[in-house]
């Protein structure tokens, strides 16, 4: 049973937060494999053969047994593969009867939406159908789902009579979002990377939705969501929150790829109560540097998404899976076209200022990280350092995966997930978790995706209140990265000696804690004030860090040329024109694609 909802959830009781239904397959000894290390696993089977069962979580060092299948996202399962079976739930998690209410229903039943069609997914109690039951993913999701519809899956069929389907209203406090499985069953949260939507999850639902209630959602601008966008990851966690709460849903697990493990990370340190047990797939603590992100962002609002859907196949998959499987790198490539550029935009400078390297310890949850082998954007070295911070945490690494890992090897990842979440979901740890007031994400400021750092922010100083010297020097710090980059600021940090140091803190206190923190311009104009200022005033060599600077604060080519036509007029024509060297040969080195 499935419903879909693009709009504001209505109340309904919540349901009490229960454990696992049994596994309808045959139970299974664990076998547990001796210690060669941190990542030591038994040998996988002979080609095509599921390997042994993994032995239970427990103490000792955080390795996690590697799963070995043998890839083929289009085949629903694999021949004579018997699925694990989950502890039989006990104390406070146990299932209770259902409670939530359905939705009238308002959308056509069957139709087909985005992602890719495929064969109807197992019911429980059902052996999962072998590879010729499944045809080959269709490269679909050539636009955005039509608002209010049953999306397609690439994995398994869409439900044939979906429930709580409401037209989207386009509010940006809540998400779309979609469920599937049993009422009375706990909710499991799953969330989709950057550029993908809910249905690169498809092939987990079958044996997951067994056992649990799966809520997967949309970011904003993505699978036809609508495209308000959010500025950081903090203001995702409190959407998802919102629609949760408008479900009645108050406790649940949650499962999240790359910035969908971000978001999972934040709740699990903002709203510890909320989230019984957590899966990080593809994840990290902090995502490559922040200038990585803000000049992906550039990239995009200059050319488009194109040069992120060009190279998507070799950041998600192996070359191995890429040549076998075009019509689902195809498939992929779609999602990521499909998607709003200003929302991708707004989610890349979510990303540039996550950062919880520092905050890891107090993640109290037990927590699941698990991670492609082969995963070159967010890989083993990123996983470590999770494990290594998490008190409660295990390592799974997956050979013949890359970062979509649950698309490229599903049911390696599926098991993983049961049986984490069946082991993990029986211990209530809540009572040991300290209760936190509620914390919201801040209003999103005016600036068009201004990334905020924090991941609970402070209460805002009242305006009459100046701030110390100290908070402006690191509020100054951290808006003179936010704009001219870490590369820059490290740059002139290094050089920075007995001689100049007081006067690069008085630049970072002055300019950056009390002209550039103000809030009567957005950093936009505040960009064109300065490149006006800098080819009046002759000082080119300033002019190339803030060139890069006002792409990264929204300011487009076209507009910067705007700029410096327009100083040709009134500051001179050999003034522009070097200006124009200068711009020239930044704009070409941030807005070219990766070949």
């Amino acid at each position: 049973m499935s419903e879909v909802s693009e709009t504001t959830p209505q109340p309904v009781q919540a349901p009490h937060p229960g454990g696992p239904a049994p596994h309808p397959g045959a139970p299974h000894q664990a076998v547990p494999a001796p210690h060669q290390g941190p990542d030591a696993v038994p040998a996988p089977g002979a080609p095509g053969s599921f390997p042994a069962p993994y032995p239970p979580f427990g103490g000792g060092a955080p390795g996690f047994p590697e799963a070995a299948v043998a890839p083929g996202f289009p085949e629903a399962a694999q021949p004579g593969r018997t699925p694990l079976a989950p502890p039989a739930p006990q104390g406070p998690f146990a299932p209770q009867p259902p409670h939530i209410a359905s939705v009238p229903q308002t959308a056509e039943a069957g139709q087909p939406g985005p992602g890719p069609q495929a064969a109807s997914a197992p019911q429980a109690g059902q052996a999962s159908p072998g590879p010729q039951a499944t045809p080959v993913p269709q490269a679909a999701h050539a636009a955005p789902a039509p608002q209010g519809t049953q999306g397609g899956t690439p994995g398994a069929s869409a439900p044939s009579a979906p429930q709580g389907a409401q037209a989207a209203t386009g509010l940006p406090r809540t998400l779309q979002y979609r469920f599937d499985g049993p009422e009375d069953a706990p909710v499991l949260v799953i969330g989709p990377s950057l550029g993908t939507t809910w249905h690169m999850w498809d092939r987990q639902i079958p044996e997951l939705s067994q056992h649990w209630r799966i809520f997967r959602y949309d970011l904003p601008g993505h699978g036809g969501a609508p495209a308000h966008a959010a500025a950081s990851v903090a203001e995702l966690g409190d959407r998802l929150l919102a629609t949760l709460d408008g479900l009645g849903v108050q406790r649940f697990g949650y499962a999240g790829c790359s910035i969908g493990g971000a978001v999972g990370a934040d709740l699990a340190l903002r709203h510890p109560h909320r989230v019984a047990s957590l899966a990080l797939v593809a994840s990290s603590p902090r995502f490559g540097t922040a200038d990585e992100f803000r000049q992906r962002g550039v990239i995009v609002r200059t050319n488009g998404l194109e040069p992120m859907a060009r190279t998507a196949p070799e950041r998600w998959f192996t070359p191995g899976f890429a040549a076998a499987q075009p019509a689902i790198v195809e498939w992929a490539v779609q999602m990521v076209r499909t998607t709003d550029p200003g929302c991708y935009i707004a989610a890349c400078e979510a990303l540039a200022a996550f950062d919880i390297r520092g905050a890891l310890g107090r993640i109290g949850v037990p927590t699941l990280v698990l991670v492609g082998a082969e995963d070159q954007v967010t890989g083993p070295a990123e996983a470590r350092t999770l494990v290594a911070g998490i008190p409660d945490a295990r390592l799974a690494l997956v050979p013949g995966a890359s970062h979509l890992a649950p698309v490229e090897q599903p049911a390696a990842v599926s098991d993983l997930l049961l049986m984490h979440f069946s082991t993990a979901w029986q211990q209530d740890t809540s009572a040991a978790i300290p209760v936190l007031p509620h914390i919201t994400a801040p209003a999103a400021p005016s600036t068009p995706f201004v990334p905020v750092a924090e991941i609970a922010p402070a209460a805002a100083t009242p305006d009459a209140v100046a701030p110390t010297p100290d908070d402006r020097y690191e509020q100054g710090t951290k808006v003179r990265r936010e704009v001219l980059g870490d590369a820059h600021v490290d740059a002139v940090n290094d050089t920075a000696d007995a001689f100049t140091e007081d006067f690069q803190e008085l630049v970072t206190r002055y300019a950056w804690g009390e002209v550039w923190s103000r809030d009567g311009l957005d950093r936009r104009t505040r960009s064109v004030i300065t490149l006006t200022a800098l080819v009046t005033s002759g000082h080119l060599e300033g002019l190339a860090a803030h060139t890069r600077a006002a792409l990264r604060n929204g300011l487009t080519p076209a507009e910067i040329k705007e700029v410096l036509l327009q100083t040709a007029v009134y500051c001179g024509i050999p003034a522009a024109g070097a200006a124009f060297a200068v711009a020239q040969k930044v704009i070409q080195e941030e807005t070219t694609p990766p070949a």
